[in-house]
């Protein structure tokens, strides 16, 4: 039996433990699996607790950077990009598996980047990942982040993109929207960007419009507000569901020691759905 749980901001909607018993099911491992929600000032009180309470935990918004003091070792992905979605207690041990799935969602989706202009909308967690992952794709990536210095100290890390103070009004191969804004309390509205020439705004027709596909890693509601602009302007549009499921299956696979497989990762999915 695996103790686990999720540690977010706000988790309460999390689809997490339905994904991991299920997945974890299949793997032949019983587990109970928790949601944790915790105000950014709570976490550092917290987190020595997660430890002696969980096998292991999944982080999300906000602490995928915030949980690395606590952690003994960052293991492949964790260490490259200096964020942690997956955690083993023994060791003390980051892992991230949001670029695993990520790649398998747009692979999934049939989504080209080798080659493509692509826009990434924030440079958080998840954004790091799917930056570094694009450009290791292929892409031409350029990151809008309103926080400049957190821009500044991505690019300083990575340095394979291109950085935007403004985002200049053009067309896009593929926008992907890794700010988390359009759930929970921001559902109904799309990321403020400043555009080049024109001021701050949300992200609206004149950006999606102009895109082959727009990509929202929010995944709940299963269209945002982003996607659904993206919809109307008849762009093809692809929702954050199959990566959480992904970066799941990952974590799952690093919590039992067990080997992930590409095909077997599609299968588990289409049974899930087709379960849902």
């Amino acid at each position: 039996m695996l103790n686990l749980a999720v540690i977010g901001r706000d988790v309460s909607r999390s689809q997490s433990p339905a994904m991991h018993a299920f997945l974890l099911g299949k793997m032949g491992v019983a587990c109970t699996y928790e949601r944790v929600s915790l105000a950014p000032n709570e976490f550092r009180a917290q987190a020595e607790e997660l430890f002696s309470r969980y096998d292991g935990f999944n982080v999300t918004i906000p602490f995928k950077r915030d949980i690395l003091p606590y952690l003994g070792e960052l293991v492949g992905d964790a260490a490259t990009l200096s964020a942690v979605n997956t955690v083993v207690t023994v060791g003390r041990r980051g892992y991230n598996t949001d670029g695993f799935g990520f790649l398998l969602m747009l692979q999934t989706a049939e989504i080209e980047v080798r080659g493509k202009e692509v826009l990434v909308l924030g440079a958080g967690g998840a954004g790091r990942s799917c930056i570094r992952k694009l450009a290791d794709s292929g892409a031409r990536v350029s990151v809008y982040e309103r926080d400049a210095s957190r821009l500044g100290e991505v690019y300083a890390e990575f340095g394979c993109f291109t950085p935007l103070a403004e985002v200049p009004r053009k067309a896009y191969d593929v926008i992907v929207n890794c700010t988390g804004v359009g759930m929970h309390e921001s559902e109904g509205r799309t990321p403020e960007i400043h555009f080049a020439g024109c001021g701050t705004c949300p992200a609206d027709e004149k950006l999606l419009g102009g895109t082959g596909c727009a990509v929202d890693l929010i995944y709940e509601p299963e269209e945002s507000e982003f996607l659904r602009i993206a919809r109307e302007c008849g762009r093809k549009t692809l929702s954050g569901g199959a990566m959480l499921f992904y970066q799941a299956y990952a974590a799952d696979c690093i919590f039992t020691g067990k080997e992930p497989k590409i095909e077997e990762a599609k299968r588990f999915y289409r049974e899930y759905r087709e379960k849902l």
